[in-house]
């Protein structure tokens, strides 16, 4: 009769193999974004009681402050899921705040016709990144410096000196706000929270969505599937200029005006909201719902700035690189967990 014996469990094993299935998880980084902010929060509501930061209308401006970085960020995690970059977006969204305050003001076009061009621009803008950077092989970071400078470039041929915009339907559009019961939010919120759900449907539920993550995950492997590779990656593209010349339109409409240094390098807070919010940067994983998070911590870092009243709006930059530097910690441990 033999007799089987099982190696026992010491505690410092369990403890390594726990954190071994944590570091494994993929939702971990989006978790601790989401427990970040709600820290954050908490933290806000303790110290900032009496100054009204409990009121649902300072959470509500979250998004109607961050709407336009949002849909920005939005775009650029279709991109970064595939495993590319975009240095373009805040140029774009320079761009179109000038071409729209332009066509409006100094030309006379209606404003549903100016907002289609721009769209249009925007997403043209975007294909012909993606065409480039697939047909040519050119490293996505040489070619979106490239739409950086062209952009920006282009707001400085519309006009050297900001646009203010006077037309009605503008500042209507501006000032509507829609009741939700305990507080309101702006049209350009509303419409952020809106491109939010459309990219969480198409990145989870349809092939598009599945491509993305695929090639992102591993372009080789992608390649002998036969997943439509460079179709896939222009498309990403394409989305981004969309996404991009959308958060002009919203970002037009929170200051009403065109400014060729409108959104000076707001690229690398979009990028910093979706590395926060848990996308990887070499690609392949992540949730648009990490994007939304990393969105909310930013813009709650200036919130709680601005109800200290005492420090300088430079420590939002200060704050950003600190959790910058953690969250790639962390997804340098996960990624080194799965090459073990």
């Amino acid at each position: 009769m033999s007799a089987t014996t099982q190696t026992p469990t010491t505690p410092a094993s369990s403890t390594a193999s726990k954190a071994a299935r944590l570091l494994g998880d993929r939702r971990l980084p989006v978790l601790a974004t989401a427990a970040l902010f709600l820290a954050m929060y908490i933290g806000g509501l303790s110290r900032y009681q009496n100054y009204g930061f409990a009121e649902p209308q300072v959470f509500l401006n979250l998004f109607i402050d961050n709407g336009y970085l949002l849909v920005a960020a939005v775009g650029a995690t279709f991109v970064i899921l595939s495993g590319g970059i975009d240095l373009s977006v805040g140029s774009v969204i320079g761009f179109t705040t000038m071409f729209t305050a332009w066509l409006v003001e100094r030309q006379g076009v209606p404003l549903v016709i100016a907002v289609v061009l721009a769209l249009g621009v925007g997403s043209f803008g975007g294909f012909l990144m993606g065409y480039v950077i697939h047909n040519f092989e050119i490293q996505p970071f040489i070619v979106t410096l490239a739409g950086l400078f062209l952009f920006r470039g282009l707001c400085l041929v519309i006009s050297k000196e900001s646009i203010s915009i006077g037309d009605a339907s503008v500042s209507s559009l501006a000032q509507t706000r829609v009741s939700l019961g305990l507080g309101e939010l702006s049209i350009g919120a509303l419409l952020a929270l809106v491109v939010l759900g459309i990219a969480f449907y198409v990145l989870h539920y349809t092939r598009f969505g599945r491509r993305v993550y695929a090639i992102g995950g591993n372009e080789q492997s992608a390649m002998l599937m036969g997943l439509p590779q460079g179709g896939t990656k222009i498309a990403v593209y394409t989305v981004s200029g969309f996404c991009s010349a959308l958060a002009g339109l919203l970002f037009t409409l929170y200051i009403q005006s065109g400014d060729p240094l409108h959104a000076t390098g707001m690229e690398l807070d979009a990028i910093a909201a979706v590395v926060i919010g848990g996308t990887l940067l070499t690609g392949g994983s992540g949730y648009v719902i990490g994007t939304l998070f990393g969105v909310l911590v930013l813009g709650l870092i200036k919130s709680l700035i601005q109800f200290e009243g005492t420090l300088s709006s430079w420590w939002t930059k200060i704050a950003t690189g600190v959790l910058l530097c953690a969250f790639i910690l962390i997804q340098r441990a996960m990624t080194a967990r799965k090459k073990t």
